[in-house]
């Protein structure tokens, strides 16, 4: 196997440890609901369950959500470590897949293992409140950041 692949499945496997070390620190230290301010007015650490998808999306469907969401994210992976294997040496590219798989495994653990995502940065400001998320979810919209500034770079490149 080329080294570059290995070494974007590393990455997706390095975002996956530190999701679930953070979230395992988070779930020792807090109890649910809880919140300790690190920044006030700005930010805080709080422990939540997410039963359901991005805030907390289909969170009362009744349970078959999680089952959907755990099979889109697998087949998603599949594709994501094809792509990665297809083209490793496009690097933005790579980088994206790579922290979207690491970020959606990460999830599926939680999924699989408590039925739940477990979720713990809360950012705010007055009365308004983000829903709280995780690292795993920080992955996935940096990704996907990513993968619009490609397409865009590489619409660029095209039209030139």
């Amino acid at each position: 196997m080329p080294k570059r692949f290995l070494a974007w499945l590393g990455l997706a496997l390095a975002v996956i440890v530190l999701d679930q070390a953070s979230k395992h620190a988070i779930e020792a230290a807090l109890h649910l609901g809880e919140a300790h301010s690190i920044i006030p007015g700005l930010f805080n650490l709080t422990l939540a369950y997410n039963p359901g998808a991005a805030f907390s999306f289909l969170a009362n469907a009744g349970g078959w959500q999680k089952h959907f969401f755990t099979v889109l994210a697998l087949g998603v992976s599949v594709f994501l470590v094809l792509q990665l294997k297809k083209h490793p040496e496009q690097t933005r590219s790579s980088l994206a897949f790579s922290l979207i798989l690491g970020g959606a495994l990460g999830n599926v653990i939680d999924r699989v293992l408590l039925g739940h995502v477990i979720d713990f940065i809360q950012v705010y400001y007055g009365r308004w409140y983000y829903p709280a998320f995780n690292i795993a979810d920080s992955a996935i919209c940096v990704g996907a950041a990513l993968m619009v500034w490609e397409s865009f770079a590489s619409r660029k490149k095209d039209a030139a």
